[in-house]
């Protein structure tokens, strides 16, 4: 006699194994892996096998191009000269594999959360697999844990290695590789910690919103736009805001400009009274320009930027932001597995 289900949990026993009543493939195929986690597995490879490729030719990748990198910095220097055929060379010859790797470690937190997060749950809610698996002997908790366990594991596993063989090969060459904008010239998403923290945090709303719909295309849609609109909150609110602005100050009059270290990134520039009182860069700019700055007493410039030592201080208080959204995510995901009809 043989049961069969969709769970993957039962499954036909074979006559030697009667005795015991395992099935055939949990003790000839499965390994160690059995049961629960061994279905997850099933259900996931082609990400898993996909996830394993992207990470190991990014990685090889990233890490051949360093060999180049290093024997260009060492031969020519690190500081762009002031004609700037220094970065025109550098960026001729591996502008396209940071650039590539930048958008590679921008858009695979985009493409999981979308094509992974989206239908982890959604999919079993709307074939109805998940209410199967439930009413046998595996109890919600076990199953929202296994479901949840593997993919975020992998999709952490794996950002972490290419966001760390990247930033590897870019820190070196920070200061001619990608322009000298790091804040949103995309080395800040794309190095450090941010990568990893935004996977998680776009997978976790993703399986959340798929949780809710409950139907694997409309959740995938809502996702999508989730990302962009969280996206651009990330890059108009949220980055700027991560660390202190440094300033400079000089005369209003003079035709030097502010001297800012070659890796900063300039935010905003005003002008400003002696006492520091700020206005606007384009005050008294109209009609009589001179009286109206003795009026206003505006006598200096002030520029103020990030730079580049920040970087390291901002991204990680920006990862922590999206950890900390990333458990009250999962924690209403927990919460509504147990409490609430799936």
């Amino acid at each position: 006699m043989s049961t069969t289900s969709t769970s993957g949990l039962t499954g036909a026993t074979d006559p030697a194994d009667g005795a015991s009543g395992l099935p055939h493939t949990a003790t000839g195929r499965r390994g160690l892996l059995h049961g629960l986690p061994w279905l997850v597995c099933r259900r996931h490879r082609t990400f898993l096998r996909l996830a394993l490729l992207v990470t190991v030719v990014g990685c090889a990748t990233f890490a051949y191009q360093r060999i180049g990198v290093m024997d260009f910095l060492h031969t020519r220097g690190t500081t762009p000269a002031p004609d700037g055929r220094l970065a025109n060379d550098f960026q001729n010859a591996y502008g396209s594999v940071f650039l590539s790797g930048s958008q590679l470690l921008d858009y695979l937190p985009v493409l999981i959360g979308i094509f992974v997060g989206a239908p982890l749950i959604a999919g079993e809610q709307e074939h109805g697999t998940i209410k199967l698996v439930t009413t046998q002997s595996v109890s919600r908790g076990r199953w929202i844990t296994a479901t949840l366990a593997l993919p975020l594991a992998v999709a952490v596993l794996c950002t972490t290695l290419l966001s760390a063989v990247f930033t590897w090969l870019w820190t070196p060459a920070h200061k001619l590789a990608m322009g000298s904008d790091w804040l949103a010239g995309g080395p800040f998403d794309s190095t450090g910690p941010v990568p990893v923290a935004r996977t998680l945090f776009l997978t976790a709303c993703g399986i959340a919103i798929g949780m809710l719909i409950k139907r694997v295309v409309p959740a995938i849609a809502a996702t999508a736009v989730f990302t962009v609109v969280t996206g651009v909150l990330w890059a108009e609110q949220v980055r700027p805001r991560l660390g202190a602005l440094r300033s400079v100050t000089y005369p209003y009059a003079s035709d030097d400009g502010p001297r800012l270290p070659v890796d900063a990134v300039r935010v905003d520039d005003w002008v400003s009274t002696a006492d520091g009182t700020l206005y606007g860069f384009g005050t008294c700019v109209n009609g009589d320009a001179e009286a109206c700055r003795a009026k206003l007493g505006i006598v200096n410039r002030v520029t103020q930027y990030f730079d580049y030592g920040q970087m390291a201080g901002m991204q990680w208080r920006g990862a922590g932001i999206l950890l900390a959204l990333t458990v009250a995510v999962l924690a209403f995901v927990v919460w509504r597995a147990h409490r609430r009809p799936l």
